[in-house]
């Protein structure tokens, strides 16, 4: 890739002979198992089979995970041996398989699931920050999305994340997944199968950013999506 625009940011970074905006070069994997962390139409009894990537196109300075999203930690590994995770995964009885800020490995994850073919849910765990072409891309592979609407003010998503585009970003990405998974559906056993749940993180100090956030999901979807708020 001589000139990567695979995210919002379309820093022309000839990724993998230098590091993008995101802060990586090559697919690199921080973590890969079950996960009994998320919501519970998620991560259920078995839990959600979590891959978290390496690198990220926001870059919050408030991230829970900073050293994996900064691309200080994970392995580099091959699209092969990437679509072997997800069948390890899938292997363990997972509800799901959890692709958690994957945007700047969008290629290689389209080529592994392609080979690994998967039988359970794929859901697209992101920052919201998300190009409506990549998500397009995806829907061929995703039945669940999982973005994060983090900020409605500009001057938020600027001092926060150095994005002020963010708001605009965020919002036309989330109404194309919105639009691709139609309104959310449950199984019988209360796990999410198919649909939109939207986070949103509580920030400190900031309650107009997150009563815009919250007043526009509800306008604009209602009960079609679900929604989670986080205050960690």
């Amino acid at each position: 890739m001589t000139h990567c625009e695979l995210c919002p940011r379309r820093c022309g970074a000839a990724r993998p002979e230098s590091i993008g905006r995101c802060r990586v070069s090559g697919l690199r994997v921080g973590r890969a198992a079950p996960h009994f962390g998320e919501e519970p139409c998620i991560s259920g009894e078995r839990g959600s089979g979590a891959v978290f990537f390496a690198g990220c196109p926001l870059g919050c300075v408030f991230c829970q995970n900073f050293r994996l999203s900064r691309g200080e930690e994970g392995e580099e590994i091959c699209v092969e041996r990437l679509a072997e995770i997800f069948r390890e995964l899938e292997g363990q009885g997972v509800h799901n398989l959890n692709l958690v800020t994957g945007s700047q490995f969008l290629p290689d994850i389209l080529a592994a699931l392609d080979i690994a073919k998967p039988t359970v849910p794929v859901l697209w765990n992101s920052s919201g920050y998300e190009r409506v072409e990549a998500v397009r891309a995806l829907s061929r592979h995703v039945r669940v999305w999982l973005p994060d609407m983090k900020y409605m003010l500009s001057e938020t998503a600027a001092r926060c994340s150095a994005a002020p585009d963010y708001p605009a970003v965020a919002s036309a990405a989330i109404e194309e997944m919105v639009r691709l998974a139609g309104p959310y559906e449950l199984d019988e056993a209360g796990m999410l199968r198919r649909g939109v749940l939207i986070r949103h993180l509580l920030l400190p100090g900031q309650l107009a950013n997150s009563l815009a956030a919250l007043e526009l999901l509800w306008e604009r979807y209602g009960e079609r999506v679900l929604l989670s708020l986080m205050s960690q």
